[in-house]
């Protein structure tokens, strides 16, 4: 069995942010979903949320969702995950909103550490990796 499908030895596809940052908001290379960070900013705004590391982390998983949602998967479909936290002693709080968006059998991989500085100088960020495989049509549209 390869390692690699061929719709992986084809190459990455690149996914534009929406907001044109200087960053593809997700690439897809073969069945894989890289996602890229999500802070707690308001779609569309450069501007944290306010109400602190637990406003932060709902909106940063809300805009993690609405990615997956655009190419098609869901919450789901995540199998790793790595959070930056500007203050780990916020870890237990952050976890507290985190664990709400997944079955309690389908926790994705995770890593978390601190960080002395992020985007906005928010109080977290979160990146993840997706499964984007089954046969679904995944192009970065939505599927209805």
């Amino acid at each position: 069995m390869p390692f690699f499908t061929p719709s992986a030895l084809a190459g990455p596809t690149y996914f534009a942010h929406p907001d044109g940052l200087p960053f593809s908001e997700a690439v897809r290379v073969g069945d894989i979903l890289y996602l890229s960070g999500q802070i707690g900013a308001k779609p569309g705004a450069l501007t944290l949320v306010p109400g602190g590391i637990s406003a932060q982390a709902r909106q940063a998983m809300e805009n993690m969702g609405a990615t997956l949602k655009r190419h098609g998967l869901s919450y789901d479909d995540l199998f790793k995950c790595t959070v930056m936290l500007a203050d780990m002693s916020q870890w237990a709080a952050f976890n507290s909103v985190y664990v709400t968006y997944f079955k309690p059998d389908r926790l994705p991989a995770r890593s978390a550490f601190g960080t002395s500085g992020l985007a906005l100088g928010g109080a977290l960020e979160i990146e993840c990796w997706a499964y984007a495989g089954n046969g679904v049509a995944r192009e970065g549209k939505d599927v209805k």
